[in-house]
C-alpha cells in the first residue's frame, strides 16, 4: 500500500515553514489486522440498539451568582451520557482482567432559572424553560465492570438536561409594571433662565432709586431757586430760525424707516448662522444678502444725512441742535431735575429745544452717526486692506454700542413725544405746522404703515429680486 501525501497547511507562527512539515502519512502496521479481526468477530445480524450509560463528570465551580450565595454552578459534579460501544469503537478485550472501579450514584435535582425579556417583540420570557436538572452525588455504589483501556475510551457527551442548566445566561427577571413605574425618571422641571432673575433684581432695583430721585428732586426745587435761575433753555443766537420746514420732516420720515431696517438687519447679522443667500458684486466681492441689504440700507442713510447736514447749515437750522454758550451745562442739570421731579420743563419745540434735547440731537447727529459709518465701513469688505491705522476689532467693539444708543434714543424720543403733547409734536415733524393739526398724526400713521410692511416685505425671496440689477445672487 502506497503512503498518502499530506497537504500542507499555513505555518503556525509567523514567518515560520507550512504545516504539517513536508512528507507522507504512514498508517499504523495493525490498523488493517485489526480492522479484519473486529470485522470477522460482528455478527451479520441487524445490530442492536447500543444502550447509553452515563458517568460522573466534575465542574470547576465559581463565585456566587448573588452577594452571600453559594458558589455556582450549585453542583459539583454532573451526569454526562458516554457514547455506544459499537464494532467500529471497540477495541480487544485485554488478556488479563483490570481491576474493578468503584461508581458513585448520582442524583438530580431540579433548579430554578431567572427569566428575562422575551428575545424577540410579544415573545416569553427568555429561557423558556423554569427549571433545570442539576446533578448531585449523594453515595458510593458497589464495584462496577473494568472500564475499557484508556486508547479506547468512549467520547463523553453532556446529558441534555443537565447541558442547559450550566450553558445557558441567567438573565434578570422581567420587571414587573410597579416597578417600571417606580424607575421611571422624572422629567426635570423647566428652569427659568439665570439672567431673569438678575433682570427682575435689577428692575426692583433701578425702580427704587429712581423713587429716590424723584423724591430728592422735588426736595432740591423747593429749597432752591436753581430751576428759576437756569429754566433749563439754553441761550440761542439772535438769528435763530424759527419753526421747522419741510424738508425737516421728510427728512425725519426716511431716517425713522432706514434707522428701522438698519437696526432689524444688524440684528440678523449678529445672529444669523446659515445665510439664506449670498451675494456676489460686479467686482468680485462676495457677502450673505443680509449683509448687502444692510450695507444698501447704510448708504440709503448716508445719502439721506448729507442731504440733512447740507440743509440743516444752509437754512441756520443748525443754530437749534448746536450749543453755542458755556451756560448750555447748568441748563441741562436744571431740565435734568424737573424730569426728574415730575414737574417737566415747557415744550416748545416749535421755536428751541431744552438743553437736554438740544445735547441729544447734537449727539445723535454729529457723533453717534459718523462713529456708526465708520464702524460699518470698516468692518465691510469695502474697507481697503492697505488702511492699517483702524483696526477692525475696535471696529467691532464700537458698532454695537452705537446701534444701542440709537435704540436708546428712539425709545425716549418716542416717548417724549407721545408725554408731551403727541398731536402737537407730530404736527411739528411730519406736516411742519406750528398748530399741529390731525395731518401731522395721519403722516406718522402711514409713516408708520410703510416701515412695518417694508421689514415684513424684506424676505430673501424679495431680496434677491432687488439684488440682482447688481450683481450674482446664489444659495452658496
Amino acid at each position: 500500500m502506497t503512503a498518502p501525501a499530506l497537504r500542507r497547511g499555513l505555518p503556525r507562527i509567523p514567518g515560520g515553514e507550512p504545516w504539517p512539515p513536508e512528507g507522507v502519512f504512514t498508517p499504523p502496521a495493525a490498523a488493517e489486522p485489526v480492522a479484519a479481526t473486529v470485522a470477522s468477530a460482528i455478527p451479520q445480524e441487524a445490530p442492536a440498539a447500543p444502550a447509553v450509560t452515563t458517568q460522573e463528570q466534575s465542574l470547576r465551580q465559581g463565585l456566587p451568582r448573588v452577594p452571600g450565595g453559594e458558589p455556582w454552578p450549585p453542583a459539583a459534579a454532573v451526569a454526562i451520557a458516554a457514547a455506544p460501544v459499537t464494532a467500529a469503537t471497540a477495541a480487544p478485550e485485554p488478556a488479563a482482567a483490570q481491576p474493578a472501579e468503584v461508581k458513585r450514584d448520582v442524583t438530580y435535582t431540579d433548579v430554578s432559572l431567572r427569566r428575562g425579556l422575551p428575545r424577540v417583540p410579544g415573545g416569553q420570557p427568555w429561557p423558556e424553560i423554569t427549571n433545570a436538572q442539576v446533578a448531585q452525588v449523594v453515595k458510593s455504589s458497589v464495584p462496577v465492570a473494568p472500564a475499557a483501556p484508556a486508547a479506547a475510551a468512549p467520547v463523553a457527551t453532556a446529558v441534555p438536561t443537565a447541558a442547559p442548566a450550566a450553558a445557558a445566561p441567567v438573565a434578570k427577571p422581567a420587571k414587573q409594571p410597579a416597578q417600571q413605574a417606580k424607575q421611571v425618571k422624572k422629567e426635570p422641571a423647566v428652569e427659568k433662565p439665570a439672567w431673569l432673575g438678575k433682570a427682575i433684581a435689577a428692575g426692583i432695583g433701578v425702580l427704587a432709586l429712581l423713587v429716590v430721585a424723584v423724591f430728592a428732586a422735588r426736595g432740591f426745587m423747593n429749597n432752591s431757586d436753581f430751576t428759576q435761575r437756569y429754566t433749563g433753555v439754553a441761550p440761542m443766537p439772535d438769528n435763530a430760525p424759527v419753526g421747522l420746514p419741510a424738508w425737516l420732516g421728510w427728512s425725519h420720515f426716511f431716517n425713522m424707516f432706514l434707522m428701522v431696517m438698519i437696526i432689524r438687519t444688524g440684528l440678523q447679522i449678529r445672529g444669523e448662522r446659515k445665510p439664506p443667500a449670498f451675494f456676489t458684486s460686479k467686482s468680485g466681492k462676495k457677502v450673505s444678502l443680509t449683509i448687502w441689504f444692510h450695507t444698501s440700507l447704510d448708504l440709503l442713510w448716508l445719502l439721506n444725512g448729507a442731504v440733512f447736514i447740507v440743509l440743516l447749515f444752509a437754512t441756520g437750522q443748525w443754530m437749534r441742535i448746536v450749543p453755542t454758550s458755556w451756560e448750555i451745562f447748568p441748563n441741562m442739570a436744571s431740565a435734568a431735575i424737573q424730569y426728574l421731579s415730575l414737574d417737566w420743563p415747557a415744550e416748545n419745540g416749535w421755536i428751541h429745544y431744552n438743553a437736554l434735547q438740544q445735547v441729544a440731537y447734537f449727539i445723535t447727529v454729529f457723533i453717534a452717526a459718523p462713529l456708526a459709518a465708520a464702524t460699518g465701513f470698516r468692518m465691510s469688505n469695502w474697507w481697503p486692506k492697505k488702511w492699517t491705522f483702524f483696526p477692525v476689532e475696535i471696529a467691532r467693539k464700537l458698532h454695537f454700542p452705537t446701534m444701542l444708543y440709537f435704540v436708546l434714543f428712539i425709545i425716549g424720543h418716542v416717548f417724549l413725544v407721545f408725554a408731551t403733547g403727541v398731536k402737537k409734536n407730530l404736527g411739528h415733524m411730519f406736516a411742519a405746522s406750528p398748530d399741529g393739526g390731525w395731518l401731522g398724526i395721519i403722516l406718522f400713521l402711514v409713516a408708520v404703515l410703510v416701515t412695518v410692511g417694508a421689514a415684513f416685505a424684506a424676505k430673501p425671496l424679495v431680496l434677491a429680486q432687488i439684488a440682482r440689477p447688481f450683481g450674482e445672487v446664489t444659495n452658496r
